[in-house]
């Protein structure tokens, strides 16, 4: 005779974060929707938020993660087609998003604050899986572009659609070759005229993302220069448009999102923007995609406050939850402090881009400095926080169960994406020297806390002598960081409550930004700044 005794599992590990809301558990989010022009849609981000929040979703990010797509390059009967299989789960996150505004339909939208509505989403969904921010990101980034295209009026109406599948399109790009990736110039792809108005393109794409896209932008050599050209993936007839698939690429990140090397034997296309200022055209849609980074770059940041928060009001040690002992309310303030100054940040930057593309100069000016800007710093930092936040739930931190191994993989990539670094900070000097007025516009902007700090007081001081260091490409880095803690606690000091704009004041500019998470100097009200960042204050 066999007796089984059935044993109790008795553990500490917290309950997995699920069932709440992504918008109310953020304070600092939902402020900076009311104050950037986006109050009447906070209804619809709420419902989005829960959405977002809801335990089923958060499982579609792992199983969309756990099983990638496949590069499927024969039918049954034998015939080439390239296709593409995801996971259902992935159908599933980019139905909701698409759906739910994330991807081109805001450009449709003529309610002020849609631009800024939509980056809340977008900062909520990527929470849940980054990896189909890039469709989204490109998608959404893609309509001014499709504006300079004959044929762009038929796309930009499938892509503004806010439907995923049928009645909807996904757009993609093929920039990148072996040759180069930031020197697009050193591009070995050519087009000529097709003889009926149109072109075809051919030569190969190391780096294609979202390769399961609708059309892609591809630069290539034409007679008059480097030039963009809209190329659909299948003819009209429904047949691939002279696209190969070679391989996918296996990703240190993002795995559920695929890239793929890409050889196009004459595929059909349509001039994008003049012939010859292909660089021009393409900016039209990088300058988005480029702020989606920010926003991707804030939403795992935020996920590993949330998480290492959630984690230390439950797990217990040494007789003391972990959020109650004095060096870990050091470390976890530390990273609501870095959290909120890039959600006030981003979504600043949203503002400012909807009114650009409404026809403001002014917001225009200020985008094209603070772009790069808060590109450079927020994409830098959040590998540094992610990993910090990781550490917060010690060992299982580092195991695929925790929602943070993921996000840690992913928090790199941002800064890789749409230019390096070095990139966005030689862009910043480019805008130093082609631009002078926008220099003293985002000095204008950060002005607007005058009077607030003493130490961004003086911080602004040194900054107005910057305009004459342009050449100084060595230190380019230090000055875009320098312009993006100064905006950054500018906005703070204005919007956020003096817990937070002190604390903040005291540890990025006059205590430095060369340290590690949790070196904070005494005096500052830990409590009230983790509390501010609970995500279960709801």
């Amino acid at each position: 005779m066999t007796t089984t005794v059935a044993v109790a599992r008795i553990h500490d590990l917290p309950p997995a974060r699920a069932g709440g809301n992504l918008l109310d558990g953020d304070l600092a989010l939902v402020e900076a929707l009311r104050r950037e022009g986006a109050a009447a849609l906070e209804d619809e981000c709420r419902a989005f938020g829960a959405l977002s929040d809801e335990a089923e979703t958060i499982a579609d990010g792992f199983r969309a993660n756990e099983h990638p797509p496949e590069l499927v390059r024969y039918d049954r009967s034998g015939l080439r087609v390239d296709e593409l299989e995801f996971h259902p789960a992935w159908h599933r996150l980019m139905a909701l998003a698409v759906d739910g505004g994330v991807a081109g339909a805001p450009w449709a939208d003529p309610r002020p604050g849609a631009h800024v509505a939509r980056a809340a989403r977008f900062l909520m969904v990527a929470q849940v899986e980054a990896g189909i921010t890039c469709p989204l990101a490109m998608t959404y980034s893609s309509v001014p572009a499709l504006r300079l295209c004959e044929s762009g009026a038929a796309w930009e109406s499938l892509v503004t659609s806010g439907r995923y599948g049928e009645g909807g399109a996904l757009i993609g790009m093929a920039l990148t070759e072996r040759s180069g990736g930031s020197d697009v110039q050193a591009s070995s792809t050519v087009a000529e005229p097709d003889g009926a108005g149109g072109w075809l393109v051919t030569g190969a794409k190391w780096f294609v993302s979202a390769a399961q896209s609708d059309a892609f932008f591809v630069l290539a050599h034409t007679t008059g220069g480097l030039s963009l050209l809209l190329v659909p993936r299948q003819t009209p007839g429904g047949e691939l448009n002279g696209l190969r698939f070679d391989r996918l690429k296996s990703k240190l990140g993002n795995r559920s999102n695929p890239t793929a090397e890409v050889e196009l034997d004459r595929a059909q296309a349509t001039l994008v923007g003049d012939e010859g200022h292909g660089v021009r055209a393409i900016m039209a849609m990088i300058g988005g995609t480029r702020h989606d980074c920010v926003l991707g770059s804030t939403a795992v940041m935020r996920l590993g406050t949330a998480e290492a928060i959630h984690w230390a009001a439950h797990r217990s040690a040494f007789g003391r939850e972990l959020i109650e002992q004095p060096a870990m309310q050091a470390v976890l303030a530390d990273l609501a402090l870095e959290s909120e100054a890039a959600t006030a940040g981003a979504m600043w930057l949203a503002r400012q881009t909807e009114a650009a593309h409404r026809g403001d100069a002014q917001a225009e000016l200020v985008r094209r400095i603070a772009a790069p800007v808060l590109k450079y710093w927020t994409c830098k930092r959040a590998p540094q926080q992610l990993g910090e936040a990781l550490e917060c739930q010690g060992g299982f931190g580092y195991i695929e169960e925790s929602r943070l191994a993921r996000a840690y993989r992913e928090a790199p990539l941002m800064s890789v994406w749409e230019g390096s670094g070095n990139v966005q900070a030689l862009d910043v000097l480019r805008a130093l020297t082609r631009a002078p007025d926008a220099h003293e516009a985002l000095l204008g902007e950060i002005a607007l806390a005058r009077g607030g700090d003493a130490r961004l007081d003086g911080e602004l001081e040194n900054l107005r002598a910057t305009a004459a260091a342009v050449d100084d490409e060595a230190g380019a880095r230090r000055l875009a960081g320098r312009l993006a803690r100064a905006l950054q606690a500018s906005l703070l000091i204005r919007h956020a409550p003096p817990s937070i704009a002190d604390a903040f004041c005291a540890t990025r500019l006059a205590y430095g930004s060369e340290r590690a998470f949790g070196e904070l100097p005494a005096g500052l009200d830990l409590a009230a700044i983790i509390g501010r960042a609970r995500p279960d204050q709801a």
